[in-house]
């Protein structure tokens, strides 16, 4: 089974990715407090499959540049700012909170702060850009992905993924703009690895913006 996984190009890029997802549609169904215990299993998961593949997955490196920093800076603004002015999909619950639940200032509440902070910042940004950039975009073009060069330009591959990207947040409007965004760097560099530290920078910076302010909704 291991070695299938190892061997497959689509499951070293799909399956994190599937796991992932598939316990974060469980946080808060399993009871009370479990989005929060789930979120650090899923994030201890992630972390394991990406280390798993990473031998395998040669585009997940990641990169410092400064179009990186600048990208990341200006989709959190975008994330933040365009807050209230657009109509949302679904009506957001009060978010990942784990002070109003376990106290403010409690042991818990800042073990699970900080997980929250160290897997959208460390663990999330590898595992959503090597599947949304890396290999739905590639796939869309060709079914043999791996052929696809990091830097071809399809309008088609980019709305398509841009879409997909933001309706799986509550915040679609800036997650369209978010995907189009990452998926630039991808493409002007020729490698993921900007669009990784982008996304961790957005990340960092939005859980910054999270606890400082108060505003767990975007949790």
């Amino acid at each position: 089974m291991f070695n299938k996984l190892t061997s497959s190009p689509l499951l070293v890029r799909v399956l994190p990715f599937a796991l992932f997802a598939a316990l974060t549609m469980l946080q808060g169904r399993l009871g009370p407090g479990s989005q929060y215990w789930i979120y650090a299993l899923k994030t201890a998961l992630g972390a394991w499959c990406l280390w798993v593949v990473r031998p395998y997955v040669r585009e997940m490196r990641w990169k410092f540049s400064w179009e990186a920093v600048v990208v990341g800076v200006a989709v959190f603004a975008l994330w933040t700012g365009l807050d209230g002015h657009y109509p949302l999909l679904a009506e957001r619950s009060g978010g990942f909170n784990p002070a109003a639940y376990y106290g403010s200032g409690s042991l818990l509440a800042l073990f699970f702060i900080a997980v929250r902070t160290v897997g959208s910042t460390v663990v999330v940004p590898p595992l959503e850009e090597v599947f949304y950039r890396s290999f739905v975009y590639r796939y869309l073009v060709k079914s043999d992905f791996l052929s696809v060069p990091l830097c071809h330009f399809s309008l088609r591959a980019l709305a398509i993924t841009a879409v997909v990207f933001g309706i799986g947040h509550f915040e679609w409007l800036p997650g369209i703009l978010c995907a189009l965004a990452y998926q630039g760097l991808v493409l002007y560099k020729n490698r993921l690895g900007d669009a990784i530290t982008a996304h961790a920078v957005t990340n960092l910076l939005l859980a910054l913006w999270v606890v400082t302010r108060g505003q767990y909704h975007f949790w």
